[in-house]
């Protein structure tokens, strides 16, 4: 059995909190709410089965996602085809072969299933002091929804380089999937994972990412299909002046979860972190959930950081649950922050737009697509935020029909 890891010393809490529906099987303690302190391991059983009580799964179908708390038997749900820089996906890692594992360790059973079911990681590589013009996209194709696959996902970006890399997610699947990032010093990366899944895919997603001295890393989680997505960012600001921008994008319609659990660790001194997820729902039992945790730690010095989650509530019967958490270790800052706000159409802004001779359908489509463009038109790819707009007309017409 692979020994099982914890929280550093540089993490620990005098005042932690005890969630005491939470356990780990064999851990011998039981674990705390804070994020940071949160038990890891590489083995599923160290965590036991999740019933939906723990403090990382109160918010989540835990039933729906139930096919993954266990390997896949014949990991074949999703094929991978990668679109556009292909030379830069290089040969896969098996568990042991760097850099896969050099920080990444499992925080939840789905994640630790994944990393024993993925006997092979794929690895995106960029080349020291190499810009590269276009995105690196790799497609992800979900082949049924009763089909199962575990993945882990190695995304690195060598000294002083400049990437995109492009996740895209279609078709169905029960998929558990690792990934990996890996942002070296002085790079510039971003990272892009889109969801656009049929209605009956379950996707559970583990981001784990490390930035290096005076690197950048940028971090999309986009979702708009798929029963139940959670895509969990995990974001480390290792080393000084290290920049981390972690961006999301969602839109539930009926009977959609989607969920993200973001945590934004700034450990480097005079690092810089900004997180801004923005979602829309409607639709009867449209469910989005965002959790924010900020731990800015006690040699994070000179940091500055703001997060920020909005939502936009189109229709009765859907819900957003948004939680924002911050931690600071260090009175030596520049600045912290977080801010939550769910509600419906601001009547000010559509007054004016009506007063000016626009309908009312036609002032509520303008309202959205002004709420939701602003993050959109940060992934400075313009074939994608093209696509990514007319998908929220479509949801709109449907809306509005």
């Amino acid at each position: 059995m692979a020994p099982q890891a914890t929280a550093s010393a540089e993490t620990q809490h005098t005042n932690a909190h005890i969630d005491p529906a939470a356990q780990v099987a064999d851990a011998g303690f039981v674990p705390v709410q804070t994020r940071s302190e949160r038990p890891r391991s590489f083995e599923p059983a160290d965590f036991g089965t999740p019933n939906g009580r723990e403090v990382n799964w109160k918010h989540t179908p835990v039933a729906q996602l139930a096919p993954l708390f266990t390997a896949a038997e014949h990991n074949d749900g999703v094929t991978y085809e990668t679109v556009s820089g292909a030379e830069y996906v290089t040969t896969t890692l098996p568990a042991g072969t760097a850099p896969r594992g050099e920080f990444f360790v499992p925080e939840d059973v789905v994640s630790a299933v994944a990393w024993q079911g993925a006997a092979e990681a794929m690895h995106v590589r960029i080349p020291r002091e190499q810009e590269l013009s276009e995105p690196v996209i790799i497609h992800v194709a979900g082949q049924g929804a009763e089909r199962r696959a575990d993945a882990h996902i190695v995304i690195e970006a060598l000294e002083h380089s400049a990437a995109t890399v492009v996740l895209r997610h279609t078709g169905s699947a029960q998929y558990a999937q690792n990934v990996e990032i890996i942002a070296r010093a002085g790079s510039r990366l971003s990272v892009v994972s889109v969801q656009q899944w049929e209605d009956d895919a379950v996707h559970a997603a583990s981001h784990q990412a490390r930035v290096d001295a005076d690197a950048d890393l940028k971090h999309f989680v986009v979702s708009f299909g798929g029963g139940v997505v959670r895509v969990n960012p995990n974001v480390e600001l290792h080393g000084n002046g290290a920049q981390g921008r972690l961006y999301g994008l969602s839109y539930a319609d009926a009977g959609q979860h989607l969920e993200s659990q973001v945590y934004l660790f700034h450990k480097g001194a005079h690092t810089v972190g900004d997180v801004l997820y923005k979602g829309a729902l409607q639709g009867e039992s449209a469910h989005s959930v965002w959790i924010g945790d900020v731990l800015i730690g006690p040699d994070a010095t000179g940091t500055d950081s703001y997060e920020a989650n909005r939502n936009l509530v189109l229709t009765e019967g859907a819900r957003a649950d948004s939680i924002p958490n911050l931690e600071i270790q260090t009175g030596d800052i520049l600045g912290a922050g977080h801010a939550s706000a769910t509600g419906r159409f601001d009547d000010e802004q559509l007054f004016y737009l009506q007063a000016r001779g626009i309908t009312e359908d036609e002032a509520r489509r303008l309202v959205v697509l002004g709420f939701l463009s602003d993050i959109v038109q940060r992934l400075g790819i313009p074939a994608l935020e093209a696509e990514l707009l007319a998908a929220v007309e479509t949801e709109l017409a449907a809306v509005n029909a």
